[in-house]
């Protein structure tokens, strides 16, 4: 993108320079690169795209573990009540949505799981039960995938899902390997 004085010129708008020189909205398409440095336009290559999930801009990576936050010398930055101020890492980032995962998940048949406890005569069918079961296996493994990742690429590859030799999915990714829901 061309820049002038670290302000981003963008097409189809005008601008000014500093000595009061403005330039109309459609320059930039009627000029050449010459005549745009010559303008004191300089190019900068947009920055390489990156993945939000991840990191925080391009080539800043998001901390896996909790960060306690501290000041430039090195003392503890604190809230309004007086506690330490942490930055929510992506492990417990994703443990805590695994968490509403399953919750969510299971939230649909809990109501079979309620009647059985107050009706005597009701019980409840061995699909839903294996199924609940199954939902809490998952969250488990998935959980467990997660705290023993020990890199951000380790951690990464939990959002792989797999492929065969054609490059056709054959299951799901890791971090979002629960039962299908019924």
């Amino acid at each position: 993108m061309w820049k002038y004085n670290s302000k981003a010129i963008r097409a189809g708008r005008g601008w000014t320079d500093s000595d009061g020189n403005q330039y109309p909205s459609n320059w930039l398409g009627l000029t050449t690169d010459a005549e745009k440095t010559a303008a004191g336009l300089v190019w900068e290559d947009d920055p390489a795209p990156f993945d939000n999930r991840f990191y925080w801009s391009a080539g800043v990576a998001r901390a896996l573990d909790d960060v306690n936050e501290v000041d430039a010398d090195g003392n503890a930055v604190l809230d309004e009540n007086g506690n330490q101020v942490v930055t929510v890492g992506l492990k417990s980032q994703y443990k805590a949505q695994t968490k509403a995962t399953a919750g969510s998940m299971l939230q649909s048949t809990d109501w079979k799981i309620v009647k059985a406890s107050e009706v005597s005569s009701y019980t409840v069918d061995q699909a839903t039960l294996d199924y609940r079961a199954s939902v809490r296996t998952a969250s488990n493994t998935i959980e467990a995938a997660i705290d023993a990742v020990a890199d951000l690429t380790a951690f990464m590859a939990l959002f792989d899902t797999p492929v065969d030799s054609d490059g056709n999915p054959t299951g799901k990714a890791p971090i979002n390997n629960f039962p299908d829901e019924i």
